[in-house]
C-alpha cells in the first residue's frame, strides 16, 4: 500500500514539473546589453508584444529583469489525457498579413516553417507589413477569434490643388515636394521670375485650374535593393531605442531626429553629413514604392515646412528620435500621419 502511495506522489510530482518548466520556458532574463528590439528579433516576436505582454510604458529594461516573450498561459499543468480537437481544418494557398503579425506566427497558424514561406515568397529577411499577399503551403487551423482593435486606414497623402508660402520655402523645395518642377510651378501660376513670398497661395499641379484634388495613395513597400546594408542600417537603428531624446544631439548619448539619422546611417556604411531636417531632405530623392531604410519626413510639427523625420522599417512603422527618446511609431498614428509629407531616398543610397 504504502508502495503505490508513493508511486502516485512522485507521479503528480512529475506532472506538476513538467507544466511548471513550460510556464518558465516562456520568460526571459534581460542580460547586460540587451535591448527589446534583440529580445524580439531572438524569440520571433514583435517589440509591442512584448510592451504589451509585461505591461511595459517604455522600450527601457535592466539586467535579470524577468521579461515574458510569449503569450502561453501560466497554469500548471494537469495530467489529463488531451482531447482531441474537433478544429476544422482548412486548405488554403495565400495570407494576408495583419498588423502585428511575424512570419513565425504565421508559420505556426500554416503548419509550415519560416524557411518554407520565405523560399515559396522570394523573401531575403522577416520583414513583411500589413496587407502583404503571402503565399503559404500545407493546412491553416482555425483559430478563436480574439478581438483586436483595428488601426485606422494606411495614411494617404492629399497633394492639395494649393500651396501656402511658409518662411524658407523656395520654388525648388515647393516644386520637390509636389513631384513638379519650378518651370511648371512657374506656368501654372504666371510668375515671370522665382521670387515668391511669405503666405502666397500657389497652384502645385496641372489639375488645379479645375479644382480638382490629387490624392495620392500610400505606396507598397518594395524590398530594400542592398540588402545586406540596409539589414545593417535597421540593426542599428534598433539597438538605441530607448536612448534619451537631447536636442542637436547627434551621439548614442543622445539624439535628436536628425542627430539619430546622421549617426545610424555612417555606422552602416553611408556616408551623410550632419544636417538637419530640410539637410537632409535636399540630400534625397522622392520614392513612389519605398524601400525598408528610406527616409520618412513630417512637416509642420513645431515649426513651418519639413520638420521631423524617421526611419522606414516595415510593418507600416517608422523608428525616429522624437518626443522623449527613440522609438517605434505606427504611420497610422494619428498625429503622424496628418504630418506626414513624403518618402525619400538619400542620393547616397542609389
Amino acid at each position: 500500500m504504502k508502495k503505490i502511495i508513493f508511486t502516485l506522489f512522485a507521479a503528480t510530482a512529475l506532472s506538476m514539473a513538467i507544466g511548471t518548466s513550460n510556464t518558465e520556458a516562456s520568460n526571459y532574463t534581460v542580460q547586460s546589453g540587451d535591448t527589446l528590439w534583440k529580445i524580439a528579433s531572438s524569440n520571433n516576436i514583435s517589440v509591442n508584444q512584448i510592451l504589451s505582454w509585461n505591461n511595459l510604458s517604455s522600450n527601457s529594461i535592466y539586467p535579470n529583469q524577468k521579461i515574458k516573450v510569449s503569450a502561453a498561459s501560466t497554469t500548471v499543468a494537469t495530467p489529463t489525457k488531451p482531447a482531441v480537437s474537433s478544429t476544422p481544418v482548412t486548405s488554403v494557398n495565400t495570407y494576408t498579413v495583419k498588423s502585428g503579425d511575424t512570419l513565425s506566427r504565421i508559420a505556426r497558424l500554416h503548419s509550415t516553417s519560416v524557411s518554407s514561406i520565405q523560399q515559396l515568397n522570394k523573401l531575403s529577411g522577416s520583414n513583411i507589413f500589413p496587407g502583404q499577399k503571402l503565399t503559404v503551403s500545407g493546412k491553416v487551423i482555425a483559430t478563436p477569434t480574439t478581438t483586436v482593435k483595428v488601426p485606422t486606414a494606411a495614411p494617404t497623402v492629399s497633394s492639395t490643388s494649393t500651396y501656402r508660402v511658409v518662411s524658407g520655402d523656395t520654388l525648388t523645395n515647393i516644386a520637390k515636394r509636389h513631384n513638379t518642377s519650378v518651370s511648371q510651378l512657374m506656368s501654372l501660376n504666371s510668375l515671370k521670375s522665382s521670387s515668391i513670398r511669405i503666405g502666397q497661395v500657389l497652384k502645385v499641379d496641372a489639375k488645379s485650374a479645375t479644382g480638382s484634388l490629387v490624392t495620392v495613395s500610400n505606396p507598397v513597400i518594395t524590398p530594400p535593393v542592398n540588402s545586406g546594408a540596409i539589414s545593417t542600417l535597421v540593426t542599428s537603428a534598433n539597438s538605441f531605442l530607448g536612448t534619451p531624446y537631447k536636442w542637436g544631439g547627434s551621439a548614442p548619448g543622445g539624439f535628436d531626429c536628425s542627430g539619430y539619422i546622421y549617426y545610424v546611417y555612417n555606422q552602416a556604411g553611408f556616408s551623410v553629413p550632419r544636417t538637419n531636417t530640410t539637410g537632409f531632405y535636399a540630400l534625397s530623392s522622392p520614392v513612389s514604392s519605398p524601400q525598408i531604410g528610406d527616409l520618412v519626413f513630417f512637416k509642420d510639427t513645431y515649426r513651418p515646412g519639413i520638420s521631423h523625420m524617421g526611419i522606414l522599417i516595415g510593418n507600416n512603422s517608422f523608428i525616429h528620435a522624437g518626443g522623449d527618446r527613440v522609438q517605434i511609431t505606427s504611420l497610422n498614428d494619428k498625429y503622424w500621419s496628418s504630418k506626414f509629407d513624403s518618402y525619400q531616398r538619400l542620393n547616397v543610397m542609389k
